[in-house]
């Protein structure tokens, strides 16, 4: 690694031109990455509902639609209307009254199946089926070209509105995120470091950093919005400690070397060593999300990940050219450092170290409890500003037709038309159930046949399956709306055995049952992967277990608040806050752990050894906590989407709650079991040999 040093500071510019370089097909791969917005198409493609969507996408074309309220308006001008979206690209049919009968016959002679379903007081209801699925761009841009043709007096809700609004919406916050976490960090590295210049030259490299993760997502086909949304504050915040790490180092062997470039070669050399074992346990915990069932762990792991990695890369390579470069610059602005020096806190945590230990036993308790009680939503729209048209819009459906979700229903063709009925039939009883439309459910009954619309004829057979469509009152991801897809999956079930229940409600059950096993699955993957890690570090049993349980603790801490504020988290939030907050503060655990083995080999007796280790390592720990809180935070007081906003506050205060339990509370159980640490620890206390010694003083 010497050498690799050697030839980044002998060749500090070209380094930078190559960095420079590297830039332009990483911004080409940035700019061209596909980016889903619709979570629910991150489910198991094994599932009945994926597979329902995709007969729905491949034979009916039916895998999105959307319902358009309109408002105080003639029928002659909602029959124009109708006609102008047909024309729009990606739009496959308009369904309205008018594919039945003339629409001068007055609406008060239809029979009520058809009534109700079109029309309520003052308003009526088109259904627009989309070409594409809810996600892709043909369908999101033809959302924009409809609300280009409508006015005022129309509403267009449903998933595939609130897809696009999504999109909008991410797109617009997500520069303003990286802005802010930006400003917020070169405002505490300001206070934190040495020279109001450096936090810049750390920005910098972080950002080249940040673009070539971007870039290289291009190799993954697609990222969701929400790794797209979080991905750079969450690499600005946890990879700056290299940065730090580096620059202390640097500074050290200038005190040795007058050579600069020779001393940053030692840096980056030294550096390398200490980040890489550091990097790992972040990129453990990033990496356990892969386990998750729903994709988007994966896609969220894999992406933060390679960011960790490629920021390692970046703070030996480009980070140390920068600092040789504008070497005369950073002294220039040299200022002192804002941060107390920690003693009074060293002292206060050795002296009343047992109070500490209760402490931390009876602060499992509520924690816990909290944790494990705290309320998750699921919906899509729930995460949304009320405001939003998309939202307006479906809660209008809800509340004017009782319509808030659509199940689409697909069975084998040869089921006979007596049995379909019969199922049909059954269906219409199912609690929740507004209305079912099925050809078959029409013919020989008293509605003539010329009722019937003819896009309904034309799609209830396709692929060999029979489509048939039920609406809800319910809301998706409710106890209601989950009890109603289990009764209509019995009953198609029962008719046929392969049929299948799709459409959104379906879809979120199944996002619901998988979320609680991902949770289980990733907390334990995490956990497991990092405690092998630190035993290797420190050769010990007992290390890992309190290291782990003290960030547990915070982690317990931190997603226990919203339940005692009464407030309900996004699904996501629950299942990777646990996974991120353990990897990327883990560190802070270690680093004081090490300098505390390190004292105590040293000669030093436990309270003396944790005196000075928590004196030394307070001042790393605080700054780099502090960053990952300046990055998130920010993000989490302006975003409007409240997943985005609520995974960013929860981030932001795991860091400071991180912060706090390592540097009161671990101390405390560390002094404790510190006889059970010297018992079931490799070397615990074994003191440097005097060829070390000798090398230590010579420094």
């Amino acid at each position: 690694m010497k050498k690799f040093g050697l030839l980044v500071t002998k060749h500090k510019t070209a380094t930078l031109i190559i960095a420079a370089v590297l830039l332009i097909p990483a911004i080409f791969g940035m700019v061209s990455t596909k980016i889903n917005y619709d979570i629910l198409t991150y489910l198991p493609k094994n599932l009945d509902t994926m597979k329902g969507q995709e007969i729905l996408d491949k034979s009916f074309h039916n895998a999105a639609t959307s319902m358009l309220i309109v408002e105080n308006m003639e029928s002659k001008d909602v029959l124009k209307l109708k006609e102008k979206i047909e024309k729009v690209n990606g739009v496959e049919k308009v369904i309205w009254i008018s594919d039945a009968l003339d629409t001068s016959i007055p609406k008060e002679i239809l029979p009520d199946e058809i009534k109700d379903f079109f029309y309520r007081k003052n308003s009526t209801l088109l259904f627009i089926k989309f070409n594409e699925s809810a996600s892709s761009k043909v369908t999101m841009d033809a959302i924009s070209s409809i609300r280009k043709v409508t006015n005022e007096q129309c509403f267009l809700g449903g998933v595939a509105a609130i897809v696009k609004d999504t999109k909008d919406l991410a797109d617009k916050e997500t520069p303003i995120y990286v802005l802010l976490a930006v400003a917020l960090c070169l405002l505490v590295l300001s206070f934190s470091m040495e020279s109001y210049f450096i936090p810049f030259l750390f920005i910098i490299s972080i950002g080249f950093a940040v673009v070539y993760n971007l870039g290289t997502n291009k190799f993954l086909g697609q990222i969701s919005y929400i790794t797209k949304a979080l991905a750079a504050v969450l690499q600005l915040g946890v990879t700056m400690d290299y940065s730090i790490f580096l620059l202390h180092r640097y500074e050290e062997e200038k005190q040795k070397i007058e050579d600069k470039a020779l001393a940053m070669a030692n840096a980056i050399e030294a550096t390398f060593v200490a980040i890489t074992g550091s990097s790992l346990t972040t990129v453990a915990g990033f990496l356990a999300l892969c386990v998750m069932s729903l994709g988007i762990g994966k896609d969220m792991g894999i992406v933060m990940a390679k960011g960790v990695l490629i920021g390692v890369l970046t703070a030996v390579t480009i980070l140390p050219s920068l600092i040789l470069t504008f070497d005369s610059q950073i002294h220039k602005y040299h200022h002192r450092v804002y941060l107390p020096s920690f003693e009074k806190t060293a002292n206060i945590v050795t002296k009343y170290y047992k109070v500490f230990a209760i402490a931390f036993l009876i602060l499992f308790i509520p924690a816990v409890f909290g944790q494990s009680n705290v309320k998750v939503y699921y919906n899509l729209d729930e995460s949304l500003p009320k405001d939003l048209k998309s939202v307006v819009a479906t809660n209008k459906l809800k509340n004017e037709y009782d319509m808030t979700t659509i199940h689409m229903i697909l069975v084998n063709s040869k089921i006979p038309a007596y049995k379909i009925n019969e199922m049909v039939k059954k269906i219409e009883k199912v609690d929740g159930i507004e209305h079912v439309i099925a050809y078959d459910k029409f013919v020989g009954t008293r509605i003539p046949e010329s009722f019937i619309p003819e896009d309904i004829r034309e799609i209830s057979t396709k692929g060999g399956y029979k489509l048939l469509v039920a609406t809800s009152k319910y809301k998706a991801a409710t106890k209601e709306e989950n009890n109603q897809v289990k009764d209509l999956n019995y009953i198609v079930k029962s008719y046929d055995l392969h049929g299948i229940v799709a459409g959104e409600g379906p879809l979120t059950k199944d996002l619901i049952d998988l979320a609680n096993k991902d949770f289980n699955r990733s907390s334990l993957v995490s956990i497991a992967s990092i405690f092998a890690i630190i035993l290797l570090v420190f050769t010990s049993l007992s290390i890992p277990i309190i290291l782990v349980l003290c960030i547990e603790l915070a982690i317990f801490i931190n997603m226990a608040i919203p339940f005692y504020m009464n407030q309900t988290l996004p699904f996501i939030a629950s299942i990777v806050i646990g996974c991120i907050q353990l990897g990327a503060t883990v560190d802070y655990a270690i680093l004081l752990s090490s300098r505390f083995r390190e004292e105590i080999r040293n000669g030093a007796d436990r309270f003396e050894a944790m005196k000075i280790a928590v004196q030394g390592s307070a001042v790393s720990i605080v700054t780099s906590a502090m960053c990952f809180f300046a990055a998130t935070i920010g993000v989490g007081l302006i975003a409007k989407m409240d997943m985005i906003q609520t995974l960013c506050k929860m981030l932001g205060r795991g860091a400071l709650i991180s912060m706090v339990v390592i540097i009161l509370i671990m101390p405390s159980v560390l002094l404790v079991s510190e006889k059970i640490i010297a018992a079931t620890s490799r070397n615990w206390d074994k003191k440097p040999s005097l060829k070390l010694k000798l090398a230590k003083e010579e420094e």
